[in-house]
């Protein structure tokens, strides 16, 4: 495509763009857990030259910048803390390190000329800049499972595709896929196979980019590649500014009726999640750390440490910060997936436990650990026969799930990994029970420590107060009841011990009201009452949202408390404050 001599540098044109915007830019490399945060501190349109300032306190700063040239990807933030990104990412971007203090550097970078990208295979890469967007759907297995993603770049050997870090779990490196159906704004389709051939994380939103190459193409499907590469090309140039022949948009990227009432929706949604406080968000970013974890020791076969021990080290210091806040923030897990929402709403609960027992309590970092961890196994399963962890599993696939504290162990030793005396014993027996009835070895009684009981009580309560497998949740008191009904499973006193902790309205609850009101429990008084409350709903306005706090004295307002109800039941999709 013929365009006007460059000006100005066209990379640092869109970077420019974006920059208007609030955003975040993390510096990778393809064998490090960490992406490195960083801010611009200096940028030339015309030149190209970019100066990147970071903090890293490693030892070797080159690890992020392998023979002179580094990989970085930036997200803008259209709307403040929501999800709502545009992003560019640059790899093999020319680099020269400047160490000016014991911890901080400038990285002098110069941007390419262009943003189309050369690959090794002669194919012309397009970056989808400047809001254009497409949708991807990946058939993981035939008929069984499909992850949902954006597209990032095209060309005709391949593509990348950014889709939520939670689907990830779903697909590995060198996995062939049956199906990728990519679909543009005005409608049209393109459909091919497609293998995997990288994933990493991608940015600090909870996204992954997965690099996916096109296969078995017949004819008539390589032809209609080249045009939607071609219209991507047009596309990507108008928006750069970089052809002064082209004056308009390509049809393929003008939005038809479906892609409008999607686009309203997701805006819809982006600016309720930016109503998260920033407790919420705390939260929010260990389930994505825990996530990327659970990638690299998928796909790279690296036991992430540091990125694990951050997250425990953050999770007691949300605790620190304010322990009431953090109880509603975990509760707001609930669209987590469940292996990650039950890990860390555990986690959560026996870091308050053991730390109200003793603010000092020795163990509590390693116990935290082994909780964070002890769910990992369930992912690591994931198959063409157990194709998803979500509810209406087969007898079978529930058996095969069973196994999860095994995988996970022969995991943790494939990657060299020693887990502490305190660790080891929340990953071995977390799943057992007083009488035997555990898994996975039938241990029972004194076999189990005092650390052990208080660990599997706060599972099978977090496991009864939780929809799962099509059964759904029990009302905190029922969950009492069961538990204490089956006593010779758990310790009562234990369970004694939590009740009096949490109440019978736990924070983070949703609470139904007489006069029609549906509430979230902010917090309780010592008794375990609610005193201060979250209105988000009158049930005689379903169509009408509200949000209020109020404290015990307006509760007259609201009517008796009734008791506390499913969010699902009600239509209830996203916890806020």
């Amino acid at each position: 495509m013929p365009t006007k001599p460059f000006s100005v540098n066209a990379s640092a044109q869109v970077i420019r763009a974006l920059l208007k915007h609030e955003y975040e830019l993390s510096v990778y490399a393809k064998n490090i857990n960490y992406a490195l945060p960083a801010e611009v501190a200096e940028l030339d349109s015309k030149s190209g030259r970019l100066v990147l300032e970071v903090e890293y306190n490693g030892r070797n700063i080159d690890d992020y910048i392998r023979n002179g040239a580094l990989n970085f990807d930036i997200e803008a933030l259209k709307i403040p803390e929501s999800d709502e990104r545009e992003t560019y990412s640059l790899s093999n971007v020319a680099a020269r390190p400047l160490k000016t203090d014991s911890t901080t550097y400038r990285l002098d970078c110069q941007l390419p000329e262009s943003v189309f990208v050369e690959e090794t295979r002669g194919a012309i890469r397009i970056p989808f800049i400047l809001g254009m967007a497409a949708r991807v759907s990946l058939e993981v297995y035939l008929h069984e499972l499909s992850v949902a993603g954006r597209l990032r770049n095209l060309s005709v050997g391949g593509c990348m595709v950014d889709i939520d870090i939670a689907d990830s779990i779903a697909i590995t490196v060198g996995q062939s896929l049956p199906g990728i159906t990519l679909e543009f704004p005005d409608g049209e389709r393109f459909f091919a196979e497609g293998h995997i051939r990288h994933m990493r994380p991608f940015g600090n939103r909870g996204h992954a980019a997965v690099g996916l190459e096109f296969i078995n193409l017949t004819s008539p499907q390589a032809e209609a590649l080249f045009h939607y590469v071609m219209e991507a090309e047009r596309e990507a140039a108008y928006r750069a500014g970089i052809n002064e022949k082209i004056d308009g948009h390509s049809p393929l990227f003008i939005p038809g009726t479906k892609e409008k009432k999607i686009l309203r929706r997701e805006e819809e949604d982006s600016r309720k999640r930016a109503d998260r406080s920033p407790m919420q968000r705390g939260v929010l970013q260990i389930s994505h750390q825990l996530q990327v974890a659970l990638m690299y020791m998928k796909t790279r076969n690296l036991f992430p440490e540091e990125i694990l021990y951050d997250c425990v080290d953050t999770l007691l210091y949300l605790r620190a910060q304010d322990r009431k806040a953090l109880l509603y923030a975990l509760a707001c897990l609930r669209h987590e997936p469940n292996w990650v929402r039950h890990a860390i709403q555990v986690a959560g609960q026996l870091a308050d436990m053991m730390l109200r027992r003793d603010p000092h309590a020795p163990q509590v970092r390693e116990a935290i650990l082994g909780t964070l961890l002890h769910t990992f196994g369930k992912p690591l399963l994931i198959s063409k026969e157990l194709p998803s962890l979500k509810a209406h599993m087969k007898p079978d696939q529930k058996k095969r799930l069973k196994t999860h504290a095994v995988v996970l162990r022969d995991k943790l030793r494939s990657l060299n990994w020693m887990p502490s005396p305190t660790c080891r014993d929340i990953l071995e027996n977390a799943n057992e029970r007083l009488d035997g009835s555990g898994y996975p070895a039938g241990k029972q009684g004194s076999q189990l420590s005092e650390l052990v009981r208080l660990v599997s009580l706060l599972k099978i309560i977090n496991k009864l107060t939780h929809e799962r497998n099509g059964i759904p949740p029990r009302e905190p008191l029922d969950a009492y009841r069961w538990i204490d009904e089956t006593e010779s499973s758990f310790d009562r006193a234990i369970l004694v011990e939590y009740i009096q902790q949490y109440g019978l309205y736990p924070i983070g609850s949703l609470a139904k009201f007489s006069g029609g009101f549906l509430a979230w429990i902010m917090d309780i008084n010592p008794k375990g009452m609610p005193i201060k409350v979250h209105v988000i709903k009158n049930l005689a306005f379903e169509s009408a949202n509200i949000d209020n706090v109020l404290s015990k004295n307006d509760f007259f307002q609201l009517g008796e408390l009734d008791g506390i109800v499913d969010p699902d039941d009600y239509g209830i999709r996203i916890t806020s404050t």
